[in-house]
């Protein structure tokens, strides 16, 4: 049995309060995750059963039980498709729930269930559905549908465009049925629930390995003691004394059972310099504090009404470390607002002038007499563009075929026409609205037709098969029946995924056009065609409809149907779509690279159009050489390319380099020469990666993450299609941008604009890395503090175990008399002002690396920690040694005085010490600082002062009264807390006065520079001249003591008071290349 030095009660309290409140803050999500169960799986919906509508819960729908769902409701299970109000059994959805799609896409139901639209109907249906088992990729479905008629079974293929998602809603009709096929955790949104792999912060790791550390010292003081102790008892003199006598049976159990008890006893004795509260000290922390990301004006985006949002508040200080950024370019670097601009038709430049088509070199000003019309190449290329998509239109297309009639006033100019095209695909929107302004304007959809006006004639065609898009194959086809009734596959995609299956037309012309677009920045996309002849139709329509059927490998099967129908093309033309740049992503690249932040580029344009788009946003600079890995065959070709970069590098290693590198090349490389492709990268200043498959850019993200000296990434897009690349970075940022919300759904914080990631990386990231940082050397300090004393006494009490401290003193240390300076400094700590942090992006280089939890810095606060507890210790017993009467009437103090008074000088000085770290005083910090230290002084003398009935021994009886009541004792406390904290103060002002570092010179900027900057930045907005603090703003600014109650101080009208100059540039470097532009100011 072991005889514990502390009560249960005292060793378990602490531990207890951490579990406590960890299970409060998981229970309360909980909590909220199943209110939010209920309130779905408690919603009305309607079944058939028994020939009749039934209502039930959304919670007891079962597979194979048909459902009906009305306009604007969600859906309550994945369901196949089996009719609508509609003739042609199709309905529009939104998904906007699921991925951020706000446009209306069409489903379709098979010919055979959408006649029955009764419940009469539909309980005579006899049909089986078979498809895979549940998988959360909501873009995929396989399977196939039985249904029999008249004896007769009839088989159709099922796919994506027939599977209604749980969550989506209904729109444009009036009501559907369909069958569940998936119900409760097997639907596809349920099974995307599942939790994303776990990051770690370099914090988190450097934490860990410090507690490893403090394990084994607490082993070594542990061991140690039992050793002197049993060396001490050898000696007769020393033996155990009287009062801690063992019974005979103690006395003569096993001296190994001994040794080990005692080993025990002294591990629970010194169990505290393990800080146990720091883990819910850092939760607390990081949960609390994510909230001034959200509260950040500064990253909240008017026009679309979007503020930045954390997804894990785990990875908080991580934005302080990052060493490399990762960037998609469509929709993060650039707007993905599309504008169509030029084409190439037949090897033939033209462009789009004022709602006309014009060739190269002709004018709007030309006389029309001179203008050729549009005739058969241009006519079929304009069709082509017009009907090989899958763009939506917004008004009910139902009334367009059954009612005959016309949307459009005109044939040119269809600015009247009241209906609006929705695309998952901001290019396509952007092209079929194009065609409209020429001319052959896309008009109606309905089903399996599809309408377009040429110059006001109306021509129908019959869709007969959609070759969707895929990432692989980088291109969409749709097969058409013509008026005439010959069928055509109209096919566009990417230059490489279609010239190269081109065998006629102008080739040779379109590329050198496609290569022209792209280095004026243009997106292109090339457009072909494919007549079939009525024997060829049949032998493509069955090869598509027996892969559509097939259950096993049904995606193998469909790319090879694919490959070959698009072959032996007919080339018709190009297309080039300008997408602009973002606001101020010059200058946030530009910031990142003072900040020695290295900024990748992985797109996946060809490399012409990335290129140009990296030297419009400084990604390149004009003067930087750039290299090329470009169109690599082999791998020695590429070994040999990638040496002689390498050699090119270390013979120009003064002038700065940029390198483009493409998909086909860049797998050469990671096959066999990694360590050389890396070597090469590592020494240019910036990378582009084009020609990039989603999984490539995950590929590029682990090699850098896992390479030797492990840097700290960060990923940003706005895409499905950097989904893979976001997870895979330590840190993954999302764009709220228009091609949906995957990218944000996956990410670890989301934002509106690629320019809010200065703010994030250079601020809040430096703040909150150093607000951890100080945390977690803090807390070690503490608590080396406050065990020490622990240990020393134990050479003063022949290892008894016997305590210093009182049990409640032991216990509540950590939870009540320190803990809550340290919460509020990790809240509102900021070492230096917002503003400079923004000017001068250098500074961020003094935390890169993890600098602040360095084994020298955790050594030096630890050193310092002991340190300290000698002096309490020492200090205390040199002033009241064995021969000092502290008491007016010569009465000693006994042990608990002497234990009180060196935790009385330790609460003090541990806490002054936090208070000389601190830069940035609010009321709350003054409120915890010297409330802490009132508290303690104020609870001893209340527990100490009234004999507690419910205290079985009360050792603590008038003991603090006694020792306030000494003046010795007060002058004890006072030295022993100068002597503790005057070296650090003494270095703290050498060190500032003649050794600073770049953070210090700039917390010593004049304040002229930083006047009137008393408003919590992260919450004010600033005009020239003034800054203005929204009513949010000020409130919470009040609440941190940034701003006082009277308006006067957050809103100034003199100009000479203004948070910066209008004619300042932002950065100020003179190594720059770049001519950056003033700052603007920014409008509330």
């Amino acid at each position: 049995m072991i005889d514990t030095p502390t009560s249960p009660v005292t060793s378990g309290l602490p531990l207890f309060f951490v579990i406590t409140v960890t299970a409060i803050k998981q229970g309360y999500e909980d909590w909220l995750r199943h209110k939010a169960d209920n309130e779905v799986n408690g919603a009305p919906v309607f079944v058939v059963r028994s020939g009749s509508l039934v209502q039930t819960r959304s919670k007891n729908i079962r597979v194979g039980d048909i459902v009906r769902v009305a306009k604007d409701e969600t859906f309550p299970a994945d369901l196949v498709l089996l009719s609508s109000d509609r003739p042609d059994g199709t309905c529009h959805i939104t998904t906007a729930s699921l991925d951020g799609e706000t446009n209306l896409k069409t489903h379709y139901s098979v010919a055979e269930t959408s006649v029955c639209q009764s419940v009469s109907q539909l309980e005579a249906l006899q049909a089986v559905v078979e498809c895979q088992q549940p998988e959360p990729d909501l873009y995929r479905f396989v399977g196939r549908m039985t249904v029999t008629q008249h004896g007769e079974e009839i088989v159709r293929p099922l796919g994506p465009e027939n599977l209604l998602l749980r969550g989506a809603r209904l729109k444009n009709t009036k009501e559907i049925f369909g069958v569940a096929v998936y119900t409760g955790m097997e639907s596809k949104m349920a099974l995307n629930y599942k939790c994303k792999s776990q990051k770690r912060s370099a914090v988190e790791k450097s934490m860990n390995t410090f507690l490893i550390i403090y394990l084994i010292i607490l082993l070594s003081e542990a061991i140690l003691s039992t050793i002197l102790k049993y060396a001490w008892q050898a000696e007769i003199k020393w033996d155990e004394p009287f009062y801690n006598q063992k019974t005979e049976a103690e006395r003569n159990s096993s001296p190994i059972l001994k040794f080990i008890s005692d080993f025990l006893a002294f591990l629970v004795l010194y169990n505290f310099i393990i800080p146990i509260s720091l883990y819910v000290t850092v939760e607390m922390q990081k949960f609390l504090g994510s909230f001034f990301i959200g509260w950040d004006l500064d990253l909240y985006h008017e026009e679309s009404d979007q503020k930045a949002q954390v997804n894990t508040s785990d990875l908080n200080e991580e934005l302080g470390q990052v060493e490399y950024v990762f960037t998609d370019k469509t929709g993060t670097l650039t707007e993905n607002e599309m504008q169509f601009r030029e084409c190439s038709i037949n090897g033939t430049k033209y462009r789009e002038v004022n709602g006309k088509l014009l060739p190269e070199g002709m004018t709007d000003d030309s006389p029309d007499g001179s203008m050729p019309p549009l005739m058969g190449d241009e006519l079929l290329f304009l069709k082509a563009v017009s009907l090989c998509h899958t763009v939506q239109i917004s008004y009910d297309q139902s009334d367009c075929l059954a009612v005959g009639g016309d949307p459009f006033s005109h044939a040119n100019g269809f600015s009247s026409s009241p209906m609006e095209y929705y695309a998952s695909s901001p290019d396509e929107k952007a092209l079929v609205e194009a065609t409209k302004r020429i001319g052959v304007a896309f008009s109606c959809s309905n089903g399996d037709t599809m309408e377009i006006k040429t110059f006001g004639k109306l021509e129908k065609y019959k869709l007969l098969h959609v070759l969707e898009f895929d990432p692989n194959r980088r291109r969409m086809s749709v097969i058409l029946q013509t008026p005439s009734g010959g069928k055509v596959l109209f096919t566009k995609g990417a230059e490489s995924a279609v010239l190269p299956f081109a065998t006629s037309g102008e080739i040779e012309k379109t590329r050198l056009h496609v290569d022209e677009f792209a280095m004026k920045g243009l997106r292109t996309l090339v457009v072909a065609c494919r007549h079939f002849s009525p024997e060829e139709y049949i032998d493509v329509d069955k090869k598509l409809n027996s892969a559509r059927t097939a259950l096993q490998q049904r995606e193998e099967r469909l790319q090879e149907a694919f490959s070959y129908i698009e072959k032996d093309l007919q080339l018709l033309g190009a297309t080039g779509v300008e997408d602009k740049l973002q606001d101020k992503v010059q200058e946030t690249i530009e910031a990142l690279r003072l900040a020695g932040i290295k900024v990748w580029v992985l797109t996946g344009d060809k490399h012409e159009t990335a290129v140009s788009v990296s030297l419009s946003c400084g990604h390149f600079h004009r003067t930087m050489n750039i290299l090329e890995l470009l169109q690599q065959h082999s791998d020695n070709e590429c070994a040999e390319q990638l040496r002689i970069l390498s050699r090119r590098l270390r013979e120009d290693h003064v002038i700065q380099h940029g390198l483009v590198v493409d998909g086909a090349s860049l797998s050469l490389a990671l096959r066999e020469h990694e360590k050389l492709f890396m070597e090469v990268c590592k020494n240019c200043s910036a990378v582009l990666c084009c020609r990039m498959a989603p999984l490539q850019k995950a590929k590029v993200v682990r090699l850098l993450k896992t390479s030797p000296e492990k840097p700290i990434t960060l990923a940003v897009g706005d895409g499905a299609n950097d989904v893979s690349m976001i997870q895979e970075a330590h840190v993954g940022i999302g764009i709220m941008g228009k091609e949906g919300r995957q990218a944000v759904r996956n990410s670890d914080y989301a934002i509106a604009r690629f320019k809010f990631l200065a703010k994030l990386l250079l601020v809040h990231g430096h703040f909150y890395y150093i607000r951890i940082a100080t945390l977690v050397q803090y807390f070690f300090y503490k608590n080396v503090c406050f065990i020490t004393p622990q240990f020393l006494y134990q050479f003063f009490c022949l290892f008894s175990q016997q305590t210093l401290y009182d049990s409640v003193y032991l216990t509540l240390y950590n939870i009540c008399f320190t803990s809550l300076p340290i919460l509020v400094y990790s809240l509102f700590e900021q070492l230096v002002h917002p503003h400079v942090l923004q000017n001068k992006p250098g500074l961020y280089r003094d935390i890169s690396k993890n600098s602040l939890l360095s084994f020298r810095t955790f050594l030096y606060w630890t050193v310092l920690g002991f340190c300290h507890a000698f002096v309490f210790f020492f200090g205390s017993y040199i002033l009241m040694g064995e021969d000092t009467t502290l008491m007016g009437n010569g009465q000693m103090f006994g042990n608990w005085t002497f234990g009180t008074l060196v935790f009385t000088v330790m609460v003090i000085t541990v806490t002054l010490k936090l208070a000389l770290e601190t830069h940035f005083w609010t009321w709350m910090n003054h409120f915890v600082t010297w409330g802490s230290i009132a508290f303690y002084f104020i609870f001893s003398l209340f527990y100490g002062g009234i004999i507690w009935p419910f205290l079985h021994t009360q050792d603590m009886y008038f003991v603090f009264v006694q020792l306030l009541s000494s003046g010795s004792a007060w002058f004890a406390i006072i030295i022993i807390v100068i002597t503790c904290l005057f070296p650090d103060v003494l270095k703290k002002v050498l060190y500032r006065h003649l050794q600073p570092t770049s953070t210090q010179k700039s917390q010593s900027l004049p304040a002229s520079q930083v006047q009137n900057l008393s408003c919590m930045e992260s919450l004010c907005c600033y005009q020239q001249g003034q800054s203005g603090c929204t009513r949010l703003a000020r409130l919470l600014e009040q609440m941190t003591g940034r701003c006082k109650a009277s308006a006067n101080n957050c809103h100034t009208s003199s100009r000479n008071n203004r948070s910066w100059s209008d004619t300042e540039n932002l950065y100020s470097n003179d190594r720059s290349i770049l001519t950056l532009s003033p700052i603007e100011a920014t409008h509330c």
